[in-house]
């Protein structure tokens, strides 16, 4: 089993900044992929963005390419989503998932690959 929590979140300001963390504890893979996905209110979950524990090699949905990085601290076995000029439509609870076998970028991006999930955590953005 994995366990994964999320911290971070909360409230700010258009154009701002804030950053979510996920922790991973119990059996973690060195081979797995780490993502972040989304949901707001009335909307299906989407993808943020990922990264895999090795290699580092990170995927970004193209709404926060450019705005938000993934990164991750193999030694704390924690994955970071830092997110800059957050606009009111980055509103949503955030995500943490992990995976293992994800070799593609549609595996990576598609949610049901991921085998366990954080509990989720807000982050609201007023305009």
């Amino acid at each position: 089993q994995v366990q994964l929590v999320e911290s971070g979140g909360g409230l700010v300001q258009a154009g701002g900044s804030l950053s979510v963390s996920c922790a991973a504890s119990g059996r973690t893979f060195s081979s797995g992929v780490m993502g972040w996905f989304r949901q707001a209110p009335g909307k299906e979950r989407e993808f943020v963005a990922a990264i895999r524990w090795s290699g580092a090699r990170t995927y970004y949905a193209d709404s926060v390419k450019g705005r938000f990085t993934i990164s991750s601290d193999n030694a704390k076995n924690t994955v970071y989503l830092q997110m800059n000029s957050l606009k009111p439509e980055d509103t949503a609870v955030y995500y943490c998932a992990a995976g293992a076998l994800l070799y593609s970028i549609v595996a990576v991006t598609t949610q049901h690959n991921y085998d366990y999930w954080g509990q989720g955590t807000q982050v609201t953005v007023s305009s």
